[in-house]
């Protein structure tokens, strides 16, 4: 799999990492904000220690003489905007207190190399190959956090005022969001998985929901009055890409509520909107699985988080079957 990461100015003294092929598992965004006259800082960073090594290559000649990046905002505990911040070991990593609960649930790097390399034939390891094996993670440390809090929390970078608002549970349960008031630009993590006609994307996965607190994280970044919106996965966004991809979740929603009602499971509510094809032109349908399992927990009533095995076994299984229906 090759994998590219631009590192592209969006505003002054900002940049965005946007990572191409724009549509797929692992294969997330970021961003750098540089300080004329000090240290810089990253939100957040790329899988593997490769792609880590990659970004700071293209970020180094963007800094101001001398200085480097002393801090990375995780927007959260996912590794794919986390575990390349291995490159700065010195660096302050800064994320929610809530993230630090998501990391604990998650497999480290070690972990999820094992199950991927694991060797085993069955389609969940198939699926997890096909996906994953072209990420390497076997000199990735884990990282962890140096700073986390609740709310929201103002820094600088240099001149830069730089704003985090925690807006989880969201995607997860504790995503944040960073607002850079003086530029307009908000980089929204995995809140958005963006699409645009020129650029299409992937189905959103959503580990933690429910759909209404995406909404309304997507809700909050409009409210900031950025112009420029850098998702967590896909294209760079405008305000109306935002509005765009809110008629996405108030549908999923919508259509999450009327079949859990009709007493379909969140597996067999998958199947029906992947049969529906209201959006066709997005990949990864089978990512439904999820989402549709995190809202019908809530919709239940549930506080229990799920085996996340046998989410992604049945994430793996309608891919499969997806497939063979061609």
């Amino acid at each position: 799999m090759m994998i590219n990461q631009d590192v592209l100015p969006i505003a002054d003294g900002v940049y965005a990492r946007l990572t191409t092929p724009g549509a797929g598992w692992g294969l997330s965004n970021g961003g750098l904000i540089v300080s004329s006259s000090g240290p810089a800082a990253w939100v957040d960073a790329p899988y593997d220690r490769r792609l880590g090594e990659a970004f700071l290559a293209a970020s180094t000649p963007l800094l101001a003489p001398g200085a480097g990046i002393d801090t990375v905002i995780v927007t959260h505990g996912n590794g794919d905007h986390l575990w390349g911040a291995s490159v700065l070991p010195s660096a302050e990593i800064i994320t929610t207190e809530e993230t630090l609960h998501h990391i604990e649930y998650d497999p480290d790097p070690a972990e999820l190399r094992a199950i991927v390399h694991s060797g085993a034939s069955d389609p969940t390891t198939r699926y997890l190959l096909r996906h994953f094996g072209g990420f390497d993670w076997s000199d990735c440390v884990p990282v962890a956090p140096t700073r986390t809090f609740r709310g929201e929390l103002d820094l600088r970078v240099g001149e830069i005022p730089v704003h985090l608002r925690a807006v989880g549970p969201a995607h997860t349960g504790g995503d944040l969001i960073v607002h850079l008031p003086e530029q307009r630009v908000v980089f929204a993590g995995d809140v958005i998985f963006a699409s645009t006609d020129e650029q299409p994307g992937d189905h959103p996965v959503h580990w933690a929901g429910p759909i209404s607190g995406i909404i309304q994280a997507c809700q909050d970044i409009l409210d900031t009055g950025a112009l420029t919106i850098v998702p967590g996965h896909g294209p760079l966004l405008d305000r109306d890409g935002v509005r765009a991809h809110l008629t996405y979740l108030e549908y999923l929603a919508e259509r999450a509520q009327a079949l859990h009602g009709a007493g379909l499971t969140a597996y067999e509510a998958a199947q029906r909107l992947a049969a529906e094809r209201r959006y066709p032109e997005l990949g990864l349908t089978e990512r439904l699985v999820v989402t549709l399992s995190s809202e019908y927990r809530h919709l239940d009533g549930e506080t229990q988080a799920p085996d996340p095995l046998q989410i992604v076994t049945q994430m793996a299984r309608l891919a499969w079957e997806l497939e063979a229906q061609g």
